[in-house]
């Protein structure tokens, strides 16, 4: 293990790639969240499996951070046609940082597959209100979704991604930011297991 901070560890990985493979091993240097074109093409193929069940929904909300995710969603979005929007709350990055990475990655992974298109910024929907105390720090919002998540449908939510996801796209409800007639499908993209960590398993325990 290689212990770095925040800020130095892009550069660190990069470091730590190179000394290897100058020293004749051969290391695959994974990114953050593994968003990649090719780790963005899964989500190609699960945009077009969701295609292929047929759901009539106006909107999908998805966590956000490292890109990944809501780049292949956005890209099967656009090259199956589909009329709806690709909602990606924001996890621990502005806006606009996001909008310009899964752009980027969507881009990148379309030429990939032999169907290449340019997704701008300006059509990545994505919003960065609900950050709280930032990556990986649970708050309320968080602490309100998974209790609701739990007792009214049977979903576990985690306290990082989905927990924030789902706390955004609450509060955006309530705000009456959708329509009334519009149907929201809020895409799980796992993490459960965390619920059972410290501290977040004793904040759950503790609340009301």
């Amino acid at each position: 293990l290689v212990w770095t901070t925040r800020a130095e560890r892009d550069r660190v990985a990069k470091y730590t790639f190179d000394v290897a493979w100058e020293k004749g091993n051969r290391p695959f240097l994974i990114p953050l969240g593994a968003s990649t074109p090719s780790g963005a093409i899964g989500y190609v193929n699960a945009f077009e499996e969701f295609i292929a069940q047929q759901v009539s929904v106006d909107w999908i909300i998805v966590p956000s951070s490292s890109a990944g995710t809501q780049a292949g969603l956005a890209l099967g979005a656009k090259l199956a046609g589909w009329g709806g929007k690709v909602l990606g709350i924001s996890i621990d990055h502005p806006a606009a940082e996001l909008q310009a990475d899964v752009a980027r990655l969507a881009s990148e992974a379309s030429e990939r597959l032999g169907k290449p298109i340019q997704l701008t910024p300006e059509e990545v929907l994505v919003n960065d209100q609900y950050l709280g105390g930032g990556y990986a720090v649970m708050g309320e919002p968080e602490i309100e979704a998974i209790k609701l998540f739990a007792r009214t449908e049977g979903l576990l939510l985690d306290p990082v991604y989905t927990g924030r996801a789902a706390a955004g796209m609450i509060d955006l409800i309530r705000k009456n930011y959708f329509k009334p007639t519009d149907r929201l499908l809020f895409w799980h993209t796992g993490g459960a297991p965390a619920l059972f960590a410290e501290p977040y398993a004793r904040m759950l325990y503790n609340s009301n």
